[in-house]
């Protein structure tokens, strides 16, 4: 089955680059583009759609609330922001609303392909660009106070966890800890489930602020 795929852009160049770039993949189908963040979340909520591309950058509802919104659709669709600018307000603001991949608009056509795929497949990928700034954003940051969510992981789905913050995929997880990929993605939800997060980014991004893991630990 192709993955269905929702483009949201306010420049109508922008919307039909995208849709063309998309709709030329094979396994991939543009279901419809959005012109505003309303018109995505409306659009999401009749369409069903695998993933969402949004903008950041859009009149009536931006990108940020535009997400927020998605996420509380049923079924959830995985979410890409994409921006023409690499604003560090931009960049942490798409991640914690719930964004399972952060694209800039010039990023090479086959990483935003990537990015489609790897999000339906519910990973995510940060342009290169950015993601060094990313790492030292929270290389800086000081670890804090382990939680009582922590306290409620079993000793496997801290494994898998610290897995998720070295950036392994499902398979690579199963491989290191000899289990199938499906039990992995059990685990992945459970974790999301019990420490109240959307996504594995996420997921990742928690492990290095509450010192489970530290940027040296990644390969």
């Amino acid at each position: 089955m192709s993955i269905r795929v929702i483009v949201a852009d306010d420049q109508a160049p922008t919307r039909e680059g995208l849709r063309l770039l998309l709709s030329s993949e094979p396994g991939v189908e543009v279901v419809a583009t959005a012109s505003d963040g309303f018109e995505v979340v409306a659009l999401a909520r009749r369409l069903r759609p695998d993933v969402v591309l949004t903008d950041i950058r859009m009149p009536r509802m931006d990108g940020l609330a535009a997400i927020r919104e998605l996420l509380a659709l049923d079924p959830v669709p995985a979410v890409v922001a994409l921006t023409t600018f690499d604003l560090d307000e931009y960049l942490f603001g798409a991640l914690q609303a719930g964004a399972v991949g952060f694209l800039l608009k010039e990023s090479d056509p086959s990483l935003i392909l990537d990015a489609v795929r790897v999000a339906h497949e519910g990973q995510g990928l940060v342009d290169p660009q950015v993601t060094p700034r990313l790492l030292q954003q929270f290389a800086a940051t000081s670890p804090r106070p382990r939680t009582d969510e922590l306290a409620t992981l079993t000793p496997r789905e801290s494994d898998v966890l610290r897995h998720l913050a070295a950036g392994n995929s499902n398979a690579e997880i199963a491989e290191a800890l000899v289990v199938a990929p499906g039990t992995v993605k059990v685990h992945v939800e459970r974790i999301l489930a019990k420490l109240g997060l959307s996504t594995r980014l996420q997921a990742a991004l928690y492990a290095h602020r509450h010192g489970l893991v530290t940027w040296a630990d990644l390969p």
